[in-house]
């Protein structure tokens, strides 16, 4: 297994790298926020020659329009994978299955040289999800033992914990498949 890191405006434009082999990097909410750190958080994860990975938190309505301002914001660089983090919004509400389903496809349409990833939580999976529809990949969280989330789907990221920060593990044998999944291979 490799381990990885999700982070955000919560963590320092510089992060610790050594033995990660990936970064997601929160990039943009809904239709306006972008996190101010997204530049710096990204030459991190390049300079220490990660898998980088950027994300959108979904919340429900406008759909193209959050996808308009996720790609305006994160750069379209051969080997990045995208993901939608889709889970309840700070008020409770969220993105419909269907409009989860929409936005992964919208950006495999406008990107479609890039990986596309579904982010979500176990309860959102085996309860909200009625598609079963993850693009190219699953990164499903569930705080259990690294590797091991309890669902029965094919998943190639897990984040198994929060603490002190989001950790991940990915299914891949190295590095190298994992850089070789995510140019296309």
């Amino acid at each position: 297994m490799l381990h990885g890191l999700d982070i955000s405006a919560y963590q320092p434009p510089s992060y610790e790298t050594d033995d990660q082999s990936f970064v997601f990097i929160k990039a943009t909410e809904g239709r306006s926020y972008t996190n101010p750190h997204l530049e710096a958080q990204t030459r991190t994860g390049r300079r220490a020659k990660l898998v980088v990975g950027y994300y959108h938190f979904l919340w429900p309505g406008r759909i193209r329009a959050q996808a308009r301002h996720f790609l305006s914001k994160i750069p379209d660089t051969a080997g990045d994978v995208l993901a939608v983090d889709w889970e309840a919004t700070g008020n409770g509400s969220h993105a419909s299955s269907k409009e989860k389903d929409y936005f992964i496809r919208r950006l495999k349409k406008l990107r479609p040289h890039h990986r596309v990833v579904l982010y979500t939580n176990r309860d959102f999976w085996l309860n909200s999800d009625t598609a079963s529809y993850a693009g190219d990949g699953l990164w499903i969280a569930d705080y259990v033992t690294a590797g091991e989330p309890r669902i029965q789907a094919d998943w190639l990221f897990h984040q198994y914990t929060s603490h002190p920060h989001d950790k991940n593990v990915a299914h891949f044998p190295d590095r190298a498949a994992l850089r070789r999944w995510a140019d296309g291979a």
